[in-house]
């Protein structure tokens, strides 16, 4: 077994870490606060490489593993939560299910560009009344000659404002249940296809999450993506790589918030002595180096599972629920120990805290992730832990 990262790895890492640190960082304050949606640096992004991490150069993509996808996430999360994870939501979800499903031609007309950044991308399954049942689908779609008719909304989708081409789950035959359940590639500027309100939300907040509206949108047949019915068995397979992206997200979001812990609690004096020197302090530290080091560990697996073509659904659901918990658990102790400093806006630890969260909730709740475990060891199948 082998526990360091390749030359190559490495340079990766330290280059991501740079660009993060100096075209970031600066600027994640006042991301958060406007709320405004970072296309310069997601171009910047895309210029590296870095919205086609997992595909083929043949398909605009740089080519890179799985392990090499939740470093960068990681890199990029430990700086700033939004910009992590809107490069995962574009990477693992939208981008990878038409890599994973789509046509050679859907291949060259919409992954190409997703992958150099020239678009962006939206993946939205969820909707008001289907979250984590998300089989419960209620949006339609209705054949009509060479195409189909799509209506319904969706909601929480990541680049649902902002996005050039969305993947979308409607309903196209209500006998068959999850079975009946297809996928399709919407694009910018079709008509009846639109953004509904843009959320306002807690953490993540440089990173859009709105509705997509779709009423009489006319879609063709070439724009289904897969097989028939087969829309939400294939978002399951999506899911389980997208979940080891949220756990690479929660690694980042807890190692940034443990450096400013750490960097804290040297400089912080009380009692005429660093804070570091208190051993409730060093506690807190401790407890969070190693459960860091720990979902750190679950996550770079899941990944190498992932790379090798194995079955990954335990993995991957198990590395989502321990990193994304461990996030909060280290954001809520990053806070704590800068005491009132921690609560306020000044220090990047508020904004690990808010951050955090999400990744317990997005891509399956921790409670879902359970159930997937649980259905896993019991023996049944990805299909109905679902």
């Amino acid at each position: 077994m082998e526990f360091h990262l390749t030359q190559e790895q490495e340079l990766t890492r330290q280059t991501v870490r740079r660009f993060a640190e100096q075209e970031i960082a600066p600027r994640a304050f006042e991301l958060d606060e406007t709320q405004e949606f970072p296309r310069d640096i997601m171009k910047k992004l895309g210029d590296m490489g870095m919205l086609g991490i997992l595909f083929p150069p043949e398909y605009g993509g740089a080519g890179l593993t799985y392990l090499d996808y939740v470093l960068i996430i990681e890199e990029l999360a430990r700086v700033d939560g939004s910009i992590g994870l809107s490069v995962a939501a574009h990477n693992s979800l939208c981008s990878n299910h038409i890599f994973v499903a789509g046509t050679e031609e859907q291949k060259r007309r919409y992954l190409a560009p997703l992958a150099r950044g020239v678009t962006i991308g939206a993946w939205s399954l969820t909707e008001p009344t289907a979250g984590s049942d998300a089989s419960g689908t209620r949006s339609t779609a209705v054949r009509d000659g060479a195409g189909w008719i799509l209506n319904g909304s969706k909601t929480f989708a990541t680049h649902g404002s902002v996005c050039d081409v969305a993947v979308v789950f409607a309903v196209s035959d209500k006998s068959k249940g999850k079975h009946g359940i297809s996928a399709f590639i919407l694009e910018k500027g079709m008509k009846g296809f639109g953004a509904g309100r843009k959320e306002n939300k807690m953490g993540c907040r440089a990173s859009d999450t709105a509705e997509i509206v779709m009423q009489d949108c006319r879609v063709p047949d070439d724009n289904r993506l897969g097989e028939e019915g087969q829309g939400f068995i294939d978002a399951l397979r999506i899911l389980d790589g997208g979940r080891i992206g949220i756990g690479a997200l929660g690694v980042g979001i807890a190692q940034g918030a443990f450096e400013q812990a750490v960097a804290y609690a040297k400089g912080r004096k009380q009692f005429d002595q660093p804070i570091a020197n208190f051993q409730a302090v060093q506690w807190m530290l401790a407890d969070s180096a190693v459960e860091i080091s720990a979902a750190r560990l679950l996550v770079q697996r899941a990944a190498f599972v992932k790379d090798t073509g194995e079955e990954v659904t335990r993995a991957a659901s198990m590395a989502k629920l321990y990193a994304s918990e461990t996030a909060v658990r280290v954001a809520n102790r990053a806070v704590q120990i800068h005491g009132g400093y921690g609560y306020v806006k000044e220090y990047p630890v508020e904004r690990a805290y808010r951050d955090a969260k999400i990744c317990t909730i997005g891509e399956g709740t921790s409670e879902i992730q359970r159930l997937v475990i649980a259905r896993q060891l019991l023996g049944e199948t990805p299909e109905r832990a679902s």
